[in-house]
């Protein structure tokens, strides 16, 4: 079976005036019973649980407060569950609940843990729906969106294909009259994050085009095919693996990253940002060598030794993640000198070479 992942946000779920949009629940069920059926193994992310909430509730904008999200997401999530229940129950398709925070998956024990209990449903054709555990998730744990959730969930179960549906076509050239659909991205280059601008989505939802691209990065890297396309379009999934259905297509990586790779980049969390010049730039990218603290201009943090950071350039592009052997606190000690150096600036100190080795980095 072909693992696909699909990921449906708020304001496809949602109807504009309130409350979920049941029919379109309705359809989406069928859609993916009938890929189960022809041989693929989806899995469905899902958002909506604090909009359902604020519907319970009746707020019409979406709370900021972290007690309000957490409320409402413990309400909303019941009503999510019994709609999808109710529209997969008459197909005959059993679905499982599965609640994750940024924390199941930056340790691996139980992210081992979850990747079996993925496995064993999907062997035995039940469709797992998968959404951030909002009530107890704060800051620190969020994943900040799903679409990020459905890029590591597709990264990490091996999946085939990621699908984000939202309520446009796919990536347009400017969200005007004459906007025109990309239909293939072979890289997410700085001119292609140009075209969008974070946002905040609807009043309902979090995310936008922004956080969209930046999973479908995540997600390409990892050796997965990526597709935006409209969820409001019946049968696009389905129409878009025939060959027929208008989206967005992001190709995969030829070259996948391997199993540590990914998790080094995208399965822990990022605590901070090393900000370099452009004779690290070259050594990182062209010649493939270690990250030296000579190159480092400008360090952001706290963050500790082991953590994982993000390797910019000057003008803000990231270029790479990687495992630091520096704490943010050591690092504004020696950034910008010699390797010669760093023991008397340590206090005598034994330190490394290289503040990240190569094989601890992986290149965006």
């Amino acid at each position: 079976m072909k693992r696909i992942v699909i990921k449906v946000g708020t304001a496809i779920l949602s109807r504009p005036e309130g409350g979920l949009n049941l029919p379109r629940i309705k359809a989406l069920a069928q859609e993916l019973a009938t890929l189960g059926s022809k041989g693929y193994a989806p899995i469905l992310v899902t958002s909506g649980a604090i909009g359902a909430g604020m519907d319970a509730f009746g707020w019409k904008i979406r709370p900021t407060v972290l007690k309000d999200k957490q409320a409402a997401a413990a309400v909303g999530q019941v009503a999510l569950m019994e709609a999808y229940k109710g529209a997969f129950a008459p197909l005959g398709v059993t679905i499982a609940q599965i609640l994750l925070t940024r924390e199941d998956l930056d340790d691996r024990e139980r992210y081992l843990n979850i990747r079996n209990t993925l496995t064993a449903l999907l062997d035995r054709n039940v469709i797992p729906i998968i959404n951030e555990n909002d009530t107890v998730a704060t800051q620190e744990i969020k994943f900040g969106d799903n679409d990020t959730l459905s890029a590591l969930v597709a990264a990490k179960m091996d999946a085939a294909h990621l699908f984000i549906l939202t309520d446009v076509d796919g990536l347009l050239t400017s969200t005007g009259a004459d906007g025109r659909l990309l239909p293939e991205v072979f890289q997410v280059t700085p001119d292609i994050e140009a075209l969008v601008q974070a946002g905040t989505g609807s009043t309902k939802s979090v995310g936008g085009m922004a956080s969209k691209l930046s999973a479908a990065r995540l997600a390409m890297a990892s050796g997965v095919e990526v597709w935006i396309a409209s969820g409001r379009t019946p049968g696009i999934v389905k129409d878009i693996l025939n060959g027929k259905g208008i989206g967005t297509r992001f190709v995969p990586s030829a070259e996948a990253l391997s199993a540590r790779k990914r998790w080094i980049a995208f399965g822990r969390k990022v605590r901070g940002a090393l900000y370099v010049d452009e004779g690290a730039v070259r050594a990182l990218t062209e010649n493939k060598r270690s990250l030296l603290p000579s190159g480092i201009q400008k360090v952001e943090g706290p963050f500790n030794a082991g953590d994982t950071v993000k390797i910019l350039s000057l003008d803000g592009r990231e270029l790479a993640r990687g495992l630091t052997v520096f704490s943010s606190t050591d690092l504004k000690t020696i950034q910008g000198r010699r390797s010669t150096e760093l023991e008397s600036l340590l206090l005598g100190h034994p330190a490394p070479a290289e503040v990240i080795h190569r094989n601890n980095l992986v290149l965006l």
